[in-house]
């Protein structure tokens, strides 16, 4: 690569922990996965830090990815960078007490009764909101936009801290004239040939999809969804069927949809994630709350 000006050196954050993922994952398709980008993206971004740094990091191959020696030199180096900001940026805040804290949340979880306990506790403190995809929760807490999240699982979860909440129960989501649609409860066997609405995530997708079947065969290929409204218009439309949270029933405003219990199948998780080595007076507190006041 030529010879680059003094002042690309200077790092962008975001795209020294994009080349630690490919290069702890072992690839780009595993890495874009895990960060929840287009893999055309990733490898942009990794193309932009390339450029920065003045030196080729990545071998890229038809079989995959392979650091190369200036890579092998940077990774430890960007590893521990991004440890040192992490500490930098926890220790601040808990120096400086009371100030701003970000509460995230997914989905139609509500957060209300905690926010409103932990603004009474601490006054001074500007406590905020912030909705969330799922998608979204690990690099939200890692960037520092938000200092807690409640969410459902699974999401991933290195360098993250998870505290269980409670469970709940999944049902399906199939339009009013479905012929399930009435029924007191179902089980797999009464939908396993219909598709369901598919999620770029693939752990999520699994989860949400039961891939693969008990009997080991994969689910039939549904459509996928980007949002929750782009979800029910899938399902209100007849093109597929969906797994949700019992509680969507609290949400779920369109007279065209309904939803049947499912019974036979794992619930889902409520959690509270957090910054694994952040333990701010707020952070503590505000752990106790949720559980005290969610936990079921």
């Amino acid at each position: 690569m030529p010879d680059l000006p003094a002042h690309s050196t200077d790092l962008d954050l975001r795209l020294v922990r994009y080349f630690t993922a490919v290069a702890e994952h072992g690839g780009f398709h595993r890495a874009a996965d895990a960060l929840h980008l287009a893999q055309p993206s990733l490898s942009r971004q990794i193309q932009r830090l390339e450029e920065r740094m003045g030196a080729r990091l990545l071998h890229r191959t038809q079989q995959g990815s392979r650091l190369t020696e200036a890579g092998r030199v940077f990774l430890p180096q960007a590893q521990e960078l991004l440890r040192s900001v992490q500490q930098a940026v926890a220790t601040t805040r808990a120096a400086a007490g009371p100030d701003e804290f970000t509460i995230g949340y997914t989905g139609g979880l509500i957060v209300t009764s905690a926010v409103r306990e932990i603004r009474a506790r601490h006054p001074d403190a500007d406590v905020r909101t912030l909705h969330l995809t799922v998608g979204q929760v690990q690099g939200a807490l890692l960037d520092h936009q938000v200092d807690a999240v409640l969410a459902r699982e699974p999401f991933p979860t290195e360098r993250l801290s998870v505290t269980a909440l409670y469970e709940e129960p999944r049902v399906l989501v199939v339009p009013t004239r479905h012929r399930l649609a009435g029924r007191p409860a179902v089980t797999l066997a009464d939908f396993a040939d219909e598709p369901l609405v598919r999620y770029t995530d693939a752990v999520y997708d699994a989860f949400w999809c039961l891939a693969p079947r008990p009997d080991g065969q994969p689910a039939p290929k549904g459509p996928i969804a980007g949002t929750t409204a782009d979800k029910l218009e899938l399902v209100a439309g007849g093109q597929a069927l969906a797994l949700a949270p019992a509680s969507v029933e609290n949400v779920l405003l369109r007279r065209d949809l309904t939803t049947v219990p499912v019974e036979g199948i794992e619930p889902c998780r409520v959690v509270l994630a957090t910054r694994s080595k952040d333990h701010g007076p707020l952070v503590n507190d505000f752990l106790g709350v949720a559980v005290n006041s969610m936990r079921r």
